[in-house]
């Protein structure tokens, strides 16, 4: 954190606006910035920005993760640690593996632009599989609204359901997944 200046605390507060304030979300939040018990020197943010303005960003966890009681978002609602998400947020039970990772808290400013919103959309996928793909993830797994598999054929990517649609505040939900690879090969064929 301390290599990139004020670009994570930036990130914390873009997070804060889109989740907390902007969605409504009961979220810890210190200072202006959201963050939880997944923000931990085991994750990896995947911030864009230009010229240090948050753009959007993502978090991504080792499903091996552990800090305290806590391991990652899916693994511990199926644990019964999360009020808000049903222990059934998962058809089988919640992978252990350094080849899948977790992504979390993904999102693009709302000031962003229509425009710009679909370029911005696949930037934030290319690096997040990327990174993913650098710390030998086979698969990202998700917890996404439902529109997740009409927004993912828009950008020419894929993800398979692994969990039933739930209603969390309003909001349908459903766990994902996507294989790192197969996601990748569509950007090789846009470069």
């Amino acid at each position: 954190m301390h290599e990139h200046g004020d670009l994570v605390p930036s990130f914390l507060r873009a997070r804060k606006t889109c989740f907390i304030d902007g969605l409504g979300w009961e979220l810890p939040c210190t200072e202006g910035m959201e963050f939880d018990q997944y923000d931990t020197p085991e994750c990896r943010w995947v911030i864009m920005h230009e010229y240090g303005e948050i753009l959007g960003g993502l978090r991504l966890m080792p499903t091996t993760s552990r800090c305290a009681i806590y391991t990652y978002m899916l693994r511990d609602a199926q644990l019964g640690l999360l009020e808000k998400i049903p222990r059934d947020v998962l058809f089988s039970e919640a992978p252990v593996s350094p080849t899948v990772w977790e992504g979390t808290r993904l999102f693009i400013v709302d000031n962003a632009g229509s425009k710009r919103r679909h370029a911005l959309q696949l930037a934030l996928f290319e690096h997040m599989l990327r990174s993913a793909e650098h710390m030998g993830a086979q698969h990202v797994l998700g917890f996404v609204p439902d529109g997740w598999s009409r927004w993912t054929k828009r950008l020419g990517l894929s993800g398979t359901p692994v969990g039933p649609k739930v209603t969390i505040d309003g909001v349908v939900s459903q766990a994902a997944v996507m294989r790192v690879q197969t996601a990748l090969s569509r950007f090789a064929k846009v470069v």
